[in-house]
């Protein structure tokens, strides 16, 4: 996917939560027109340290927007909302 997503998703395989999340995300951006990234903790220490315990991570804009569960109301509203 491209780089210039607004969206990235912080996940590790075998994850059931993170494959929800996905479905989720999907979701969101069949109404938004934007894109999402996956990054997989698998082999990267930092991103292990950082986010291990609470995956799935949504990150937009590079800024931690939830774990576990995707809030796709509040994710919408947010990336909808002209930022300042």
């Amino acid at each position: 996917m491209s780089t210039d997503a607004r969206l990235t998703l912080i996940t590790r395989p075998d994850c059931h939560l993170c494959e929800d999340a996905k479905a989720a995300l999907d979701r969101v951006v069949a109404v938004t027109g934007d894109r999402w990234l996956e990054k997989d903790v698998t082999g990267d220490v930092e991103l292990e340290r950082e986010y291990g315990d609470r995956l799935p991570v949504v990150l937009l804009d590079g800024k931690e927007h939830g774990y576990w569960r995707v809030e796709e109301e509040r994710l919408l509203r947010d990336l909808t909302t002209p930022q300042l």
